[in-house]
């Protein structure tokens, strides 16, 4: 979804790149304060693939394209600005920064929020990413209920299928788990397992079996597995190269001893380690769903107009005390 373009100045009170729901969390929070703000978005939203999005109460079923829309609307009406455009370079200017977009656009900020989200890196299986949210998925919370008693299946590529099986036949038991490039299971997790009723198969799984536009099974060469449902485990990559300059880089996500994709570290206020610089949903938290985003992106928004405050007040002593010399 592209935005329409109405920014009017070149100066800003903050600058936020990404226009999902944490970036407009943190334009609604900063506008209603009287902030100046300006949204530069490339209109790819992580959920695009999704036709509904779950567990954002009050919004429930949803479409995504559909609460950024009514969001822009409502964030339009306190004065926020809009651009649709690529960050390709944020920089330092002096106390404050330059946004630098693919297309030679230069927008200065005092303080930038980044809510640029992540990229999900799929397993190199054919037809996984043309299902990618459809009938191939990884969040049982986000669509658990949508497949629920329906025949789900597990791509093991690493140690953390054993924890996504487990996790899924909550929702359906029938359950099987394709080892496929994955680590031995051990034990511990087959006894888990055959408590209760989950199935192994061995074999690379070769790609999936597609009739009339709906998936039915996973094939494994010749031999086809029905399925309706398959959980892939992406790799989590957060969009950061254009802060590259400032010293922000990405740090690898842990979930035990593998690693599962990158992050943008913060504090719990959303400050990352270059003052002005702050963080907000999945480029710091690739578990924050659509709701807790939004609701990050409010909260550091706050943040971020304390911060201004403070300099506002800090100037304007300064400048009373000048006033008095002489």
């Amino acid at each position: 979804m592209e935005l329409e373009t109405t920014r009017t100045s070149d100066s800003y009170d903050v600058v936020v790149v990404g226009g999902g729901a944490a970036g407009l969390g943190g334009a609604l929070s900063l506008s209603r304060a009287r902030r100046s703000v300006l949204v530069v978005d490339a209109g790819h939203p992580r959920n695009a693939p999704a036709a509904h999005m779950h567990n954002y109460l009050g919004r429930e079923g949803m479409p995504p394209g559909e609460l950024l829309r009514i969001g822009r609307g409502e964030i339009a009406g306190y004065g926020a600005e809009f651009l649709d455009g690529t960050v390709r370079e944020v920089a330092r200017d002096g106390s404050g920064f330059v946004v630098a977009t693919a297309t030679g656009e230069r927008i200065a900020a005092r303080q930038v929020l980044v809510t640029s989200g992540l990229v999900d890196e799929l397993p190199d299986v054919p037809g996984l990413a043309d299902r990618w949210g459809r009938e191939v998925l990884h969040c049982p919370y986000c669509h658990g209920w949508e497949v629920r008693d329906r025949p789900v299946g597990i791509l093991a590529t690493n140690s953390f299928a054993a924890h996504q099986a487990l996790m899924w036949r909550q929702w359906s038991d029938d359950v099987v788990v394709f080892a496929h490039t994955g680590p031995e299971f051990d034990p511990a997790d087959r006894e888990k397992f055959a408590a209760r009723g989950i199935e192994i198969v061995d074999g690379e799984v070769t790609g999936l079996e597609v009739r009339g536009d709906r998936l039915v099974g996973i094939r494994l060469g010749e031999r086809v597995i029905e399925r309706e449902a398959i959980v892939v485990p992406p790799r989590f990559r957060v969009r950061a190269d254009f802060l590259a300059g400032l010293g922000l880089a990405p740090v690898p996500m842990y979930m035990g001893d593998e690693v599962i994709g990158t992050h943008l570290p913060a504090e719990p206020t959303g400050a990352t380690t270059v003052p002005g610089v702050w963080v907000a949903g999945n480029v710091t938290d690739m578990r924050a769903q659509v709701i807790s985003a939004a609701s990050a992106g409010v909260f550091v928004g706050s943040m971020i107009n304390a911060a201004l405050i403070e300099d506002d007040v800090t100037s304007a002593v300064s400048a009373l005390r000048g006033s008095h010399v002489g």
